[in-house]
């Protein structure tokens, strides 16, 4: 069977960011849009990961594509059930970063706001895991433009993983739908599928 994918945003990102709207668009030119799920997350960790675990029991094995905080989740996530995941640019130890950034916060999608407080920093310190027992599971795709998060944070915890370092790019990811295929390649979705696709035209 074709494996699932289950995308996971960052913090203020949605379904409708850049590179999750790369990947519907491909899954759908595969016929594959039904093995996709890309949830609005709830901005608080708790709530988010409800969302997400009800997504995991009902995908079954799905292959896990975080980025930034959705890299944490991700992390949490196939640590706890054994999933392959794909991380780009992920957030390491986030509840360390928010220093002076308490307080309103605003979507970047859908213009909800909400309020940042310290029960979300203590929920994100909940999720702290020790780095990949298996490291075999993960892929690690980093750009060393990202102006938000210090690669080199990602490139020390994942220092294990199958690590991609990219010199420049930024936070987005730039080429992520140029490199789809190794993620469906990863994800072990039929070669004969995608093998003879262009997807970086996808905009």
């Amino acid at each position: 069977m074709t494996a699932s994918i289950l995308y996971i945003h960052g913090l203020n990102s949605s379904p409708a960011s850049h590179k999750a709207s790369q990947l519907s668009r491909a899954m759908r030119s595969l016929g594959l849009d039904a093995r996709l799920r890309v949830p609005a997350l709830h901005h608080h960790p708790r709530q988010a990961m409800v969302q997400l675990e009800a997504l995991v029991a009902e995908l079954g094995q799905p292959v896990l594509v975080g980025s930034s905080l959705g890299g944490y989740y991700a992390t949490y996530l196939a640590e706890r059930h054994g999933l392959k995941a794909l991380l780009i640019n992920p957030a390491v130890r986030p509840h360390l970063r928010f220093d002076g950034y308490l307080g309103p916060q605003q979507n970047y999608y859908s213009d909800e706001t909400w309020e940042l407080t310290e029960d979300h920093i203590e929920a994100l310190a909940e999720l702290e895991v020790a780095p990949p027992s298996d490291p075999v599971r993960y892929r690690v795709w980093l750009q060393t433009g990202d102006e938000t998060l210090d690669y080199r944070d990602a490139e020390r915890y994942y220092r294990a993983c199958a690590l991609r370092i990219q010199a420049g790019g930024d936070h987005g990811f730039q080429g992520f739908a140029a490199d789809l295929p190794m993620l469906f390649a990863f994800a072990g979705i039929d070669a004969t599928l995608w093998r003879d696709t262009d997807f970086s035209a996808l905009i």
